[in-house]
């Protein structure tokens, strides 16, 4: 009885071995094209790195105005040269998001129903564009606007002048920190949706936490954001607009949701 039991129990592991081996060997291609995706765009972006730079850098020569010549700073040999690095591999991975978002579906897609799948696909494509748009507030009004707040602090006229000169790496790393901060919270709606979808929450339970909500987002818009509080107002308040335009979506799906049972409880059974 006892070597009946091992036995059957033996074949239910041989039984998992495969598939769990398929699976494995699913991700790692789909690794691989992702890295892939990758590494062409890092080549590319680092041919082009000087030009990407100098395009990141238009957010301070408009705070500065016309007429007045920017100037920038690096205080060790190598530390443009690995400026040039970190932001090839952000620009190669900004170009690669399309790719990695197609394989991380095509990983879950099998284990998903048919309608799971078609309510899916769009959210991949509104991740990348909400990214893609906290980008761009970024680039055109939170950076302009941060920058000329730091540009306002300068000391000139008197018997000790202070002026700007910003470095090169601590530059990107307040664009990027920006970029990535407000791309993450642009999600916010992507996320809500997703969970209402599946039924999790309701647009009535968003409403209820709506002052949980605005703390939390502040918080995380204090972690994510770099250490002053207009950068931090900055990012909080597109990402309560945002909850509130996630109410709204929230409200959308339940209706649709709640009419597609209703629907399905009345078809009668064949």
């Amino acid at each position: 009885m006892q070597e009946s039991v091992n036995r059957e129990g033996h074949d239910e592991i041989e039984a998992s071995k495969a598939p769990l081996m398929d699976h494995l060997i699913e991700l790692r291609q789909r690794m691989i094209y992702a890295l892939s995706g990758i590494g062409v765009g890092f080549i590319i972006c680092f041919a082009f790195a000087t030009n990407i730079y100098n395009l990141l850098v238009l957010p301070y020569v408009w705070a500065r105005g016309e007429g007045h010549k920017i100037e920038m700073i690096y205080t060790a040999p190598h530390e443009f040269f690995f400026t040039k690095l970190k932001l090839a591999l952000f620009g190669a991975v900004f170009l690669a998001f399309p790719l990695i978002a197609y394989q991380i579906y095509k990983f879950v897609a099998p284990g998903l129903y048919r309608n799971e799948r078609q309510a899916f696909r769009p959210y991949l494509l509104w991740t990348f564009v909400l990214f893609i748009l906290g980008a761009l507030v970024v680039f055109f009004i939170v950076m302009p606007l941060a920058m000329r707040f730091f540009l306002s602090m300068e000391q000139t006229g008197g018997q000790v002048e202070i002026h700007l000169q910003a470095r090169v790496s601590e530059y990107l790393s307040l664009i990027m920190t920006l970029i990535l901060g407000f791309g993450i919270m642009f999600q916010l709606p992507v996320l809500l949706t997703l969970l209402a979808q599946a039924g999790i929450i309701s647009v009535q339970n968003l409403k209820d936490f709506r002052r949980y909500a605005i703390v939390a987002i502040t918080a995380v818009a204090g972690i994510l954001s770099p250490p002053d509080p207009f950068s931090m107002m900055a990012m909080a308040l597109p990402t309560i607009l945002l909850y509130e335009a996630a109410i709204y979506a929230v409200g959308r799906v339940e209706k649709a949701r709640l009419a597609k049972e209703a629907a399905a409880a009345q078809t009668p059974a064949a």
